[in-house]
């Protein structure tokens, strides 16, 4: 169980920050392609009563050839400043499996996305730069994540960026909108 940090940075340009984030020196650590599962009970109870979701993450490296399942139970805690989410998770090897034990329980697929994410690290910092299918979101941005909030102004001084277009909002409230319906 980890609790997470985190900000979206709005409206980027990827090759820039790319850029950037070589300039800094950041390391790159993965480039993934991923598809995103979200389950749910038929009231939305994970999402209307825990503030959270349920997903399966399957991760394929780009540059390694691996693929690796991982099972996220999400819930937001706080959005003072920087939006902080509990996250319990684990490897699984067997979706399919799962995905059935789940079905077995009333919970149903609610959303499947994918998207390209590459990774980024600087000392403690994260830096996801996130690229949605069309039908889930049509925008890139970036996600800076890290252990304690100093770091979050560190971050955006490190990388230039326009504070205005940073956001605690989580994909569920960017697609509403956008009109594209909840998750």
């Amino acid at each position: 169980m980890a609790k997470e940090l985190e900000v979206k940075v709005l409206d980027i340009d990827k090759d820039e920050i790319e850029k950037r984030l070589k300039e800094v020196g950041a390391k790159l650590i993965s480039r993934e392609y991923q598809i995103n599962t979200i389950f749910d009970t038929e009231d939305r109870a994970i999402k209307n009563k825990q503030n959270g979701y349920l997903r399966i993450r399957e991760k394929r490296d780009l540059d390694k050839g691996s693929v690796s399942y991982i099972f996220t139970l999400k819930k937001n805690i706080s959005r003072d400043g920087v939006r902080e989410n509990l996250e319990i998770e684990t490897k699984i090897e067997n979706k399919e499996a799962l995905i059935r034990i789940l079905e077995s329980l009333n919970l149903k697929i609610v959303h499947e996305g994918t998207k390209e994410r590459i990774k980024y690290k600087y000392e403690d910092i994260t830096f996801d730069i996130d690229t949605w299918d069309n039908e889930t979101y049509p925008y890139t941005y970036l996600e800076i994540e890290v252990k304690q909030k100093d770091d979050l102004q560190k971050a955006i001084r490190l990388l230039n960026l326009d504070e205005s277009k940073v956001t605690l909002k989580s994909l569920a409230q960017l697609r509403m909108e956008l009109g594209l319906g909840d998750l």
